[in-house]
């Protein structure tokens, strides 16, 4: 079980195609992942209102999703060895 005092960060990536293929590597490997997904173009809630006030008008949406990916800290040096073939 992947806790978040076991977890280690495994990468951050904005691409889908990449997350998609790091977890079917790992998922492959059969290595514990979990994956965090933060929609970087939705509201704030520490600056209330900030999107909903200026919108996304000429934002790159490529960037929209931020996906990180953690391990547990036993397999990170695994993880890492295999995503980087």
């Amino acid at each position: 079980m992947i806790t978040i005092f076991n977890r280690k960060e495994l990468c951050i990536t904005f691409d889908m195609k990449e997350q998609s293929r790091v977890r079917d590597i790992l998922a492959a490997n059969k290595i514990d992942y979990i994956i965090k997904t933060l929609n970087r173009m939705s509201p704030s809630p520490v600056a209330a209102g900030s999107r909903a006030r200026t919108g996304t008008f000429g934002q790159d949406t490529s960037t929209m999703y931020e996906y990180k990916i953690y391990v547990h800290k036993n397999d990170y040096e695994e993880a890492v060895h295999l995503i980087r073939k």
